[in-house]
């Protein structure tokens, strides 16, 4: 199991440790850093300032939003990226929700998420492959465009740049086991949200038909502290927003996958303290079980028995979110 820095997106504004982070996770011999964006800072600006003060990282993106772009600029991306970095790039690519692509983006949600994430990542395949023009008639992505309001000019072009590795790898952040198995057929790696090794059955049979060499690479929030509920308490804040306040009342992707691995009652209770404006009072409703079982936190001793639970599964890429140098020098050191 090969370690990952997770980096996330920018809060209020740029993160001035996530530069050092990055530089001394490739000293310690992290495989990968991986960047992400929700409504603020993008994925690949700061992957790429990350990919000039580094020499051996992987470099991906964990994830970048695909209604932010269409797929020909996300490979255009992509590409651009890998010949920068001398093949360094992971193009890690998600949907998101209604609340993201439609209050953020200004774009409506798609009636087949499966479908439209299908056509996305066939046309990015095809620019990176570069064996013909791009040409797709699809539901949500054609090539050249063929909507009512076309003007029957467009031409089908490959691109101009020839990409540095035609497979570059295309990993998918997926939540739900429909998608989670389509991921399996058509990608080289999965990005899960949160990853319980205490559950892995719970997509045993949506990774059924995932080809060797696939990547199954989670996210995890890792501490090495004495004092666990203190240590638990980053990722219960997380929770609260995500399960809470990162999706509608009607349809939450996030809510949903906590239901999935066990908690349903919990995960409906934070839901609606977060609602009511209760912020503080649905951070606290996040049962500590369900936030350590996703997690890394405590005494070096308890993270290491721990990590083995991680290594017993399908994982091979475990991507850590830590706050402080000396927590990746001991994960590197337990793995």
């Amino acid at each position: 199991m090969r370690l990952g820095l997770a980096l996330g997106y920018w809060g209020r504004g740029p993160d001035p440790r996530h530069l050092e982070l990055a530089r001394q996770a490739e000293q310690l011999g992290y495989h990968s850093v991986w960047t992400a964006e929700s409504w603020g800072s993008d994925a690949f600006t700061a992957l790429t300032w990350i990919a000039a003060h580094t020499s051996r990282i992987r470099l991906g993106t964990a994830v970048a939003q695909m209604a932010a772009r269409t797929p020909t600029a996300t490979a255009m991306h992509a590409l651009t990226l890998d010949h920068l970095s001398g093949g360094r790039m992971l193009l890690g690519l998600g949907l998101s929700g209604p609340q993201v692509v439609e209050g953020w983006y200004g774009r409506p949600f798609p009636a087949s998420p499966l479908t439209l994430t299908r056509e996305y990542v066939e046309v990015v395949r095809q620019v990176l492959r570069r064996r013909a023009p791009v040409r797709l008639d699809g539901r949500y992505h054609s090539h050249p465009y063929n909507g009512p309001d076309a003007t029957g000019m467009g031409k089908p072009l490959k691109p101009i740049t020839h990409p540095l590795r035609p497979e570059l790898p295309v990993l998918l952040g997926a939540e739900g086991p429909k998608n989670v198995a389509q991921t399996a057929r058509i990608a080289d790696g999965w990005l899960p949200l949160y990853w319980s090794p205490t559950r892995a059955p719970v997509y045993e049979a949506a990774l059924a038909e995932a080809p060797p060499g696939f990547l199954v690479a989670p996210m995890a929030q890792a501490r090495i502290c004495d004092d666990v509920a203190e240590g638990l308490w980053p990722v219960k804040a997380m929770l609260g927003f995500y399960v809470g306040g990162m999706g509608h009342a009607r349809r939450n992707f996030h809510a949903e996958l906590m239901g999935r691995m066990g908690y349903p009652d919990a995960a409906e209770r934070v839901r609606e303290l977060f609602a009511a404006g209760r912020r503080e009072e649905a951070v606290r409703a996040v049962p500590d079980a369900f936030a350590d079982e996703i997690s890394l936190v405590g005494p070096r001793e308890r993270v290491a028995e721990r990590l083995e639970l991680w290594r017993s599964g399908p994982v091979t890429d475990l991507l850590v979110t830590a706050p402080d140098p000396g927590t990746l020098r001991v994960l590197a050191e337990l793995n």
